[in-house]
């Protein structure tokens, strides 16, 4: 048993067996729910659903409005994706606690805090511009022989040589 513990959970798996598996759940997940894996419209529905709890509902116009998402029965609060998003984060947590990798890191300074706020920003900001992060638009993206995949892709590369050498340039 303890030999089966640090084949699975301490041993870096090879990138083809992790690609193999997600995409397996990507399969599973398009088949039992007839949608491709996303995330970001998850965490829209949730601001979405924390603006209505404080009175607003007006959402004429809004990214629900003009591309759908729910379905009926849906809340912004409890639906599909944000059950999934819920999963994921709680799984990412799960698989940290028991391979022992978990640990707190020392907040270094109020720029790298600047640094996260602002990244963590233009990534949602991004997300919802080109309709999906990496999940929706890239690796759900291509393998439905969608052209935007790629194009998402390549934009992705772009953007991070370019974020990296920011980082380098002025947080090391």
């Amino acid at each position: 048993m303890n030999k089966l513990y640090e084949i699975v959970l301490k041993t870096p798996w090879p990138y083809w067996i992790a690609g193999i598996i997600l995409s397996l759940l990507n399969i599973f997940l398009l088949i039992t729910t007839g949608s491709p894996w996303r995330v970001t419209s998850g965490f829209l529905y949730w601001g979405m659903g924390f603006l209505e709890k404080l009175g607003y509902s007006d959402f004429t116009g809004s990214y629900i409005e003009l591309y759908g998402g729910l379905t009926a029965g849906e809340t912004f609060l409890l639906n599909t994706v944000s059950i999934l998003n819920v999963a994921v984060i709680a799984g990412a947590l799960l698989s940290v606690l028991i391979s022992n990798e978990f640990k707190w890191k020392k907040i270094k300074n109020a720029k790298q805090v600047a640094f996260g706020i602002t990244g963590g920003l233009l990534m949602g900001y991004g997300a919802i511009i080109a309709f999906g992060c990496n999940i929706g638009a890239f690796f759900s993206g291509i393998p439905s022989f969608s052209l935007h995949g790629w194009v998402f892709g390549g934009s992705m590369v772009v953007g991070g040589v370019i974020g990296s050498k920011i980082l380098m340039r002025y947080m090391v």
